[in-house]
């Protein structure tokens, strides 16, 4: 019997296609895949994994309630019809989950809501909580009002993207093919399955193919894009065939699939993301105990912080430096700066009753922080 492709990872973002979802000749669910799939889910939700999902199928279904026959719709009718079908969408999972007492919650996405860090927090904690709560996410790109020069286009860039946000192990692109070929099998019957890519090159890019239906926006060439962002940020990804029935139950089985590895751990991944590509936005400088707490490991609390300077908000990047103003560590602030002001210096249960009880009391959590070394100029620390 072969491995369980997905027994290493505990939480999974799942991208299902329009082609997968709906019958490309009758515009109808595929009720008896849907169902199967629900089955899959529920047993890897029994064995104490988180589920996400990223599902196409809007537009596809929502033609159909509108009676849209065109292959290509203009704007104004693809909108329209994303707007029906999105309730027809959504209440086939609810539906489908229902039936294994699994609760979805639906969250509709535009670029901006994984592009810019306040959204990107907001959408994170929405996610994040309805796993807490043992529910499903289903998210999908907010077609209804998206237009072309707003929009991702395709589902499976979107599903890279929450991938990484909610810190995903895995992601898995359930397609019409099982996996990339050296070329695309269709046109090149010589074409070989690679098992594995461990990293994505240019020669592995120029493997990738077109769509393959109309209904997909996507094809080989969009995954190997998704891959890209999702292995760059610590996440890996798996391309597995989902036409037929159980496509989940049957990676667990070890059914044919490729394997993208990460390119790194997600701890490096955040921590080339927070200290190479976010600008500072403000500095907190900390007394000496607190330098020494943040070496441990531990997160920054406003008792240790003497000074706030610059303008930012919560999710921002901001330096950390000691007593003698030389920066210790890098992170994301838990606070905006009108707020870190009235808390500085101040206890845990005084930050409460300043802030109120839903507000976190690290001004910089550990987890969003990187250690940066003494050594002035030195930029190789640690995620503390």
């Amino acid at each position: 019997m072969h491995a369980d492709a997905l027994a290493p990872y505990r939480r999974l973002t799942i991208k299902i296609g329009s082609a997968l979802l709906v019958d490309g000749k009758t515009g109808k669910l595929r009720s008896a895949w849907l169902a199967a799939l629900a089955e899959d889910i529920a047993a890897l939700k029994s064995s104490g994994r988180d589920i996400v999902i990223v599902s196409s199928g809007a537009i596809a279904l929502g033609r159909r309630l509108l009676k849209l026959d065109a292959l290509a719709l203009p704007l104004e009718q693809s909108q329209a019809a994303a707007s029906a079908g999105q309730i027809a969408l959504s209440q086939a999972w609810a539906e489908a989950l229902g039936r294994h007492d699994i609760v979805t919650g639906q969250i509709l996405i535009t670029p901006n809501i994984t592009e810019e860090r306040r959204y990107y927090l907001n959408a994170r904690t929405t996610i994040s909580t309805l796993l807490s709560l043992g529910a499903v996410p289903i998210i999908n790109e907010n077609d209804s009002v998206a237009t072309a020069e707003i929009r991702y286009g395709d589902n499976d860039r979107l599903s890279a993207r929450v991938a990484t946000m909610i810190e995903a192990d895995c992601l898995v692109l359930l397609s019409d093919i099982d996996g990339l070929y050296t070329a695309p099998p269709a046109k090149d019957p010589l074409a070989r399955h690679l098992p594995e890519v461990t990293a994505i090159t240019p020669a592995i890019e120029a493997m990738a193919g077109g769509a393959a239906s109309h209904l997909s926006r996507g094809g080989m060439t969009t995954k190997v894009e998704a891959g890209k962002i999702a292995t760059q940020a610590g996440t890996a990804m798996i391309i597995a065939k989902g036409t037929e029935n159980h496509p989940l139950g049957a990676l667990t089985q070890g059914a044919r699939h490729t394997l993208f590895h990460p390119a790194q751990s997600r701890a490096q991944a955040r921590k080339r993301w927070i200290m190479g590509t976010l600008a500072v936005a403000g500095t907190l400088q900390v007394d000496a105990g607190a330098a020494r707490a943040l070496q441990t490991g531990k997160s920054l609390l406003p008792i240790g912080v003497t000074r706030v300077r610059g303008e930012f908000g919560r999710g921002d990047a901001i330096a950390i430096t000691g007593p003698d103003d030389i920066e210790i560590a890098r992170g994301l602030a838990g606070l905006d700066s009108d707020e870190a002001r009235l808390v500085m210096g101040k206890r845990s249960d005084t930050v409460v009753e300043l802030l109120g009880a839903g507000n976190r009391a690290a001004l910089v959590h550990r987890d969003n922080m990187v250690l940066v070394s003494s050594k002035v100029g030195d930029r190789q620390g640690e995620v503390s």
